[in-house]
């Protein structure tokens, strides 16, 4: 089946790949909005072509490709590493290449998942952007959150040999609800204090739970289960939310699926391409794009972006380890939700989360990572993950001291709490599973 082909790739899984993204701000006055020329400007050669046509789009200096996102933010995308040290040299390098273009500019890159302080406002102009816009509209106001208010870090590892990619996929969703707890990092949005942990994760749920709901994981891996079929139905199954063209918009009908148009809902058959772009409008916590990506981690705070990184290389990189990783989450599986909001307030994903985090300690000297990255590792560990926090919940100190402190000088606060700290998501099935 094309799709299965497509989506997941066999072979030994010897690769490890990163997308850092980063709500960018004015230094010194966080308030400020963008605007889409002086950041074209600013990346010079490597502004990509959705703001500069005819761009270049040089890599930076160690290969990762910038992009920007619908409201600003700024990703880069790591080339395809043979190792963890490999690839923390190489994000390293060009986190430092993209930090040193913005630093004339008066711009800096932030370390939470969302912008606390600016509404969402799109900078970027292009046809998919405008689609996507007009049909997360159509449900409610989390679309344009999620496309220009928030960062993700994203981790990239192959989907395996063919007795392990339904382990690896099994293992990376059940692993959400407790990473996505662990690395929380969005509490504020727009002004706000969300009442969320995640604010960003709370944006991408509610947006459009047809593309964006966690997939469905056969929880004992029987041998006639096949994660590429699934996925293949699911890919048929969601709405369009485009239909490129060379001219005008690209807006769709509202509820047309992939499976429609092959059977003649809009005009034209379309082809293998066309369906390609589709997968890329799906977006699940994990998504198969030959490897497999994992997307339920927000920024993290400057300095911490390898820690995820460097858990689920190693979670992932024994079979066995993989396998205990996946068993000590089994009471948390489909808490997506609570763990958004929660973070590790939640006390089975706190449980779970001390014993994931554990493995990955007892794992990463096979890894041979610095030593350095092994210590940030077991201090998170101890002094975060066993204390049940995660990294909103500093963010929400530092945030509510700022307030305070500004108070106290009789300034008037910059952000507000809100009326309502909870959604009612009639799709969320009582709150407990997507």
């Amino acid at each position: 089946m094309y799709v299965a082909s497509v989506c997941f790739k066999h072979g030994p899984p010897k690769l490890l790949g990163a997308e850092l993204e980063w709500v960018v701000q004015h230094s010194g006055n966080p308030h400020r909005p963008l605007q889409a020329r002086h950041l074209a400007d600013t990346l010079g050669v490597h502004v990509p072509n959705s703001l500069v046509p005819d761009s270049p789009q040089t890599p930076l200096p160690y290969g990762s490709i910038v992009t920007v996102e619908p409201g600003g933010q700024l990703e880069i995308s790591s080339p395809p590493c043979t190792s963890l040290t490999e690839l923390i040299v190489t994000v390293e390098g060009d986190t430092a290449a993209l930090t040193d273009l913005l630093d004339p500019a008066g711009l800096v890159l932030t370390g939470s998942g969302s912008d606390p302080h600016r509404p969402s406002r799109r900078l970027v102009d292009i046809p998919r952007y405008a689609a996507m816009e007009t049909a997360f509209d159509r449900i409610g106001p989390m679309g344009r959150a999620m496309m220009c208010s928030t960062a993700a870090v994203q981790v990239c590892l192959d989907a395996g040999t063919p007795a392990e990619v339904a382990l690896r996929w099994a293992a990376l969703n059940d692993l959400g609800p407790v990473l996505l707890a662990a690395f929380a990092n969005s509490p504020w949005m727009g002004g706000l204090r969300t009442g969320w942990a995640s604010s960003r994760m709370q944006a991408w749920f509610a947006l459009d739970p047809a593309r964006t709901r966690p997939s469905r994981v056969h929880g004992d891996l029987a041998a006639d289960w096949d994660p590429a079929a699934d996925w293949a139905r699911r890919a048929l199954d969601t709405p369009l939310l485009c239909q490129r063209r060379p001219w005008g918009r690209w807006d769709v009908p509202s509820g047309v699926t992939f499976a429609d148009w092959l059977s003649g809902a809009l005009p034209g058959r379309p082809s293998t391409a066309d369906l390609d772009y589709h997968l890329t409008t799906l977006f699940p916590p994990v998504r198969p794009q030959g490897y497999l990506e994992v997307r339920y981690l927000d920024t993290q705070p400057v300095g911490q972006w390898l820690v995820p990184v460097a858990v689920l290389a190693a979670l992932l990189a024994d079979p066995a380890v993989t396998a205990a990783a996946r068993d000590a989450c089994a009471p948390t599986v489909g808490r997506w939700l609570q763990a958004a909001q929660r973070g590790l307030r939640d006390d089975a994903l706190a449980a779970a989360a001390i014993a994931v985090f554990e493995l990955a300690c007892h794992a990463l000297p096979a890894l041979d990572a610095p030593a350095e990255v092994q210590v940030l590792v077991e201090e998170i560990t101890e002094h975060r993950v066993r204390r049940g926090r995660c990294p909103a919940d500093d963010l929400t100190s530092a945030m509510a001291g700022g307030i305070a402190t500004r108070a106290a000088a009789g300034l008037p606060a910059r952000l507000a709490e809100p009326a309502v700290t909870e959604l009612d998501w009639p799709h969320c099935n009582g709150g407990q599973t997507l």
